[in-house]
């Protein structure tokens, strides 16, 4: 690793449409990042980003300098942000994108091993964990180093649900979406607190109907349809994701998020990624948590891996290896 790299801390985007400018512009308040790098098949765009960003540095908690560059620069990075991709268009599944943005995701990938990136990649575009597999598979990283955005949103779509619906603060309530970034994705309630309190004993305690939980799953399932209906896309919510996740890798903060990581048998399932309690420090996605599901849950989680299993093998044979 070059003494330049490890003297300075280098962000480079790549892909400078919402979501990515929404994850640039939440980094203005992130301290201590001395470089912020913009990359974009649209070269004028990137350009034009950078010079808006920096207009309001003046104004913002870092002093970071923020340019246009090219995939040569991803040698002295620490992270990368992966944002490039096909938008989800209203009707359209995440993972009907799945061949558009395979081929987008392996393009750049390749771009950044070919320009000797060896830091920690973090995955954005959708289907998100799928993406994130071709990721690791196309950039040659370990498994570790490449993070898939996940359910990160879903769960914070989540906790401010139950937070409306119970009256406590969204940063009390411990409960995460796990599996795909989609519509098989689930919520563990088994595993889910206020504070310290299992969320299902205090619903009994005070007399909660328990269907109010499918409920809250079904608004949170699907409230990035509604929003593309009304906006055509969505890109604040997610952007403030990844600024957690990389706010996490930046600091070393070994914090639970539900990203999409790498599976080796935690729960039950190997080779693929996708989305389940998982520490995020400086060295990447170094461990996942393994809840103790019951059988509903593992049934459930069964099914979300193994869709997203099947989307692989029948769409990105000619794309990647699969073996």
């Amino acid at each position: 690793m070059s003494q330049d790299k490890i003297s300075k801390r280098r962000l480079m985007l790549v892909g400078t449409g919402f979501v990515g400018m929404s994850f640039a512009y939440s980094m203005l308040h992130e301290k201590g990042i001395d470089e912020l790098v913009l990359v974009d098949v649209n070269e004028d765009k990137a350009r034009g980003e950078a010079m808006d960003l920096t207009d309001g540095l003046v104004y913002a908690d870092t002093k970071m300098k923020v340019y246009a560059g090219t995939y040569a620069d991803a040698e002295f990075c620490n992270i990368v942000v992966l944002t490039a991709g096909a938008a989800q268009k209203p009707g359209q599944s995440r993972l009907e994108l799945v061949k558009i943005n395979a081929n987008i995701t392996k393009g750049v990938c390749e771009q950044l091993k070919a320009n000797k990136f060896d830091g920690i990649l973090v995955v954005a575009n959708n289907p998100v964990d799928i993406m994130t597999y071709v990721a690791w598979k196309a950039s040659g990283l370990p498994k570790e180093h490449v993070i898939g955005s996940g359910t990160v949103l879903d769960t914070a779509r989540l906790r401010v649900e139950l937070s409306d619906l119970l009256g406590f603060a969204p940063n009390n309530i411990h409960a995460y979406i796990l599996g795909e970034h989609g519509d098989s994705s689930f919520v563990s309630w088994t595993n889910s607190f206020i504070g310290c309190k299992s969320l299902l004993e205090y619903l009994d305690e005070h007399h909660i109907d328990l269907m109010q939980l499918q409920n809250v799953y079904i608004d949170v399932r699907d409230k990035a349809y509604k929003i593309i209906d009304l906006k055509k896309a969505t890109y604040y919510g997610i952007g403030l994701a990844l600024k957690r996740i990389v706010s996490a890798i930046l600091n070393n903060e070994r914090c639970v998020l539900p990203v999409s990581s790498y599976q080796n048998g935690e729960y039950t399932k190997y080779g693929y990624f996708i989305s389940t309690p998982t520490v995020v420090g400086s060295d990447g996605a170094t461990q996942i948590l393994t809840l103790p599901l019951n059988e509903n849950e593992q049934n459930r989680f069964n099914h979300s891996f193994d869709t997203l299993v099947a989307t692989i093998n029948e769409n990105l044979g000619d794309i990647i290896d699969l073996d």
